[in-house]
C-alpha cells in the first residue's frame, strides 16, 4: 500500500519498463532485489543508476512497504556495485531524489552512483 500523500505507482515509468524487459538497459548488476544500469545521460564518467525491483516511488515509500528483504537486498546491492566497480578507494557519491521539490524524473526509487572524477561539494554553500 502506497504511504498517504504519494500519488499511486505509475507502471508505465521507464524504469518499470526497463524491469520488464520492454526497454534496453545496460546492466552493471542485477539479482532477485535490484537491478543496476549506466545512466543513458551521465553526468560523471561513472554513473550508475540502482534500483529496486519492487514498485516503490520513494524512500518513504519503500522504508514503509518493502519488505526486511527487499531492504536488505537493495542496499547491498548499490554497496556490490560500488565495489565491483572498484569506487571504494576513490570514492563516489550517491543521490536520492524524491519528488518534485528534488528533481526526481522518474517516479520509481533509483539510486545514482557518481564517480571517476573529483565531485565537487554536493550543494554550493547558500
Amino acid at each position: 500500500m502506497p504511504v498517504s500523500g504519494l500519488p499511486p505507482y505509475d507502471d508505465a515509468n521507464i524504469f518499470a519498463r526497463i524491469l520488464r524487459g520492454e526497454i534496453p538497459a545496460k546492466k552493471v548488476y542485477e539479482d532477485e532485489w535490484a537491478l543496476a544500469f549506466h545512466d543513458i545521460a551521465p553526468q560523471a564518467p561513472v554513473h550508475v543508476l540502482v534500483i529496486p525491483k519492487g514498485r516503490y516511488c520513494s524512500f518513504a515509500d519503500f522504508s514503509a512497504s518493502a519488505s526486511d528483504a527487499e531492504i536488505g537486498g537493495f542496499v547491498r546491492a548499490v554497496g556490490k556495485v560500488a565495489r565491483d566497480l572498484g569506487l571504494e578507494a576513490p570514492g563516489y557519491r550517491l543521490l536520492a531524489n524524491m519528488g518534485e521539490h528534488s528533481g526526481q524524473e522518474v517516479p520509481h526509487l533509483h539510486v545514482h552512483l557518481f564517480a571517476g572524477r573529483p565531485l565537487g561539494r554536493m550543494i554550493p554553500s547558500a
